[in-house]
């Protein structure tokens, strides 16, 4: 048998103690859930307006591809497009939502003037290369939208599960203890007062 269990003052105060704390721990968790959960609702608007702008660059992208590659033709876009430098602007950092580290993208876009030479090359490279360049800006974007959004949402799973076992199954189980101590505690005390005045009597018969 648990010695907590014991009808004793010194572990009703521990129950009670444990009690308050678990209840204690499951406000907190109850509010880190709703906050987690607000962070998250507005991150998914965010990612769902990148998604839609970036579904319809995308489409003006080969769209302007496509006219680049009749007007030019495919090899010559293709060695045009080996000019455009690598991106290494992007660092990655994070910052935290109550204890949930998040990524956030520090990145320069580059300059809209073209790798390219103008004398060689008509419009529709530049409105294909503005375009592209314009689909890099808005993936970075929704990267780091839908990567903290996948994070916040495997931490309102752990928080949502530590917040269900506070309230189904420890403040209860505290509960039922302080209960059942305080009774036997109550129990006892009734049984002394009614011995103290059976004594009591005794002495007043004897006397």
């Amino acid at each position: 048998m648990d010695p907590r269990t014991f009808a004793t003052k010194g572990n009703l105060m521990l129950a009670k103690n444990s009690l308050a704390l678990s209840k204690q721990g499951y406000d907190l968790m109850d509010r880190k859930r709703n906050i987690l959960i607000r962070s998250l609702m507005e991150i998914i608007e965010e990612a769902k307006t990148i998604q839609d702008e970036i579904d319809t660059t995308f489409t003006y992208a080969y769209k302007c591809l496509q006219d680049a590659n009749i007007e030019h033709g495919i090899s010559l876009v293709a060695s045009l497009a080996y000019t455009v430098p690598i991106e290494s602007s992007i660092v990655i950092q994070t910052r935290s939502i109550m204890g949930t580290e998040i990524p956030h993208i520090k990145y320069t876009p580059m300059g809209k003037k073209p790798s390219y030479s103008f004398s060689t090359t008509k419009e529709s490279i530049d409105r294909a290369n503005e375009a592209f360049r314009k689909v890099k800006d808005l993936t970075v974007r929704l990267a780091q939208v839908e990567n903290s959004a996948y994070r916040l949402a495997t931490n309102i799973k752990k928080t949502q599960k530590r917040a269900n076992a506070l309230q189904n199954i420890t403040i209860p189980l505290y509960s039922n203890l302080v209960y059942s101590i305080t009774n036997a505690l109550e129990e006892k005390d009734r049984e002394e007062f009614t011995r103290l005045k059976v004594i009591k009597r005794q002495k007043e018969k004897a006397g």
